[in-house]
């Protein structure tokens, strides 16, 4: 379906749990969160449940985030299940890689087209500062799992920070020269944690990248659901994107909605708008007025963000990234 701006909105990003096991700088506080109950928590049945009513309103394309997705037992199920909604055409996935690797055939198998992996730093002991964690082998380990699978889309999502990973991403673009894969390098939001932090424009990682790797080439092929802008640097196997959602603006293309873990359809990052379906959906609301509710909520998706620092501050999103599902 399309919004009052015309928009097609056909790509929901589900967030299946606020829970993690990684403490990232960006996304938490350093003494943790109060997670949110397990009983307020959508199940299974009732993500399915939703998605079964979203696919008619035009819902193709699902992606799978968190917290992080893969501490939820069963999630290869959930896949399987979603996968055969009449509908929906493709299932990825947003993962910080430590459990991927031993889960990697299972998700395959279910149904997984694609996978993100989040990685800022190719140094463990910056991984160290930035996850709050020793896990870096195993993420590598996870990343090189997927290729190993062939997977039909592997992607690295790196956020830069100044004076943190910025020195980097040369670095980092590499993993695309050896092997067929994404780097994306994506502009820190001014969102819960990341307000902390100086962020990295997406022209700055450009200048960077072409003064070590060369002139690169526009990339104009779809390589996503997202707003991605590619290009392609000589030698290298895959491509390089860059997501400049705050420098430039993307917002009049932007076919997304999302799902939080406890049942609140959010129509943009910025922004608290939206509407709860988890107590309509438990207090037995009929399919065919949900499916209404959900339809006219969507009609009001913003026009666009607020990142540059304007817009009314009791309407912007207070949360951390990892209850918004990023």
């Amino acid at each position: 379906m399309n919004d009052r701006s015309g928009r097609k909105i056909e790509y929901l990003r589900i967030s299946v749990t606020d829970r993690c096991n990684l403490r990232c700088i960006y996304c938490m506080p350093k003494e943790g969160i109060d997670w949110v109950p397990h009983e307020d928590v959508l199940s299974f049945e009732e993500l399915v449940h939703l998605i079964r009513l979203l696919a008619p309103l035009g819902i193709r394309r699902l992606r799978l985030t968190g917290g992080e997705p893969l501490v939820r037992a069963g999630l290869p199920g959930l896949i399987a299940r979603l996968h055969d909604v009449e509908g929906i055409e493709e299932i990825n996935l947003t993962t910080n890689g430590i459990l991927f690797g031993p889960m990697a055939r299972d998700l395959k198998d279910a149904g997984l087209h694609g996978v993100n992996f989040s990685l800022d730093t190719l140094k463990p002991e910056v991984y160290a500062r930035i996850t709050r964690t020793d896990r870096f082998a195993a993420a590598r380990a996870g990343i090189e799992q997927a290729l190993a699978l062939g997977f039909a889309r592997v992607k690295i999502n790196c956020v830069p920070v100044q004076g943190v990973n910025d020195g980097e991403v040369a670095d980092i673009a590499a993993l695309s020269k050896d092997a067929p894969l994404e780097v994306r390098f994506i502009e820190m939001m001014p969102i819960g944690q990341g307000k902390n932090y100086t962020p990295v424009t997406m022209e700055q990682v450009y200048q960077k990248l072409v003064s070590v790797w060369g002139e690169a080439t526009p990339y104009d092929g779809k390589l996503g659901n997202g707003p991605a802008a590619y290009c392609a640097f000589p030698g290298f196997q895959g491509r390089i994107g860059f997501i400049s959602a705050v420098t430039h603006q993307f917002c009049s293309q932007c076919n997304r909605i999302r799902l939080t873990a406890e049942g609140y359809l959010k129509l943009c990052l910025h922004y608290s708008a939206g509407i709860d379906l988890r107590a309509p959906l438990r207090s037995g609301m009929d399919d065919k007025t949900l499916s209404a509710l959900m339809a006219q909520t969507i009609l009001d998706k913003p026009t666009r963000h607020q990142f540059s620092g304007n817009g009314s501050a009791q309407d912007l999103e207070q949360h951390n990234m990892n209850a918004i599902g990023g």
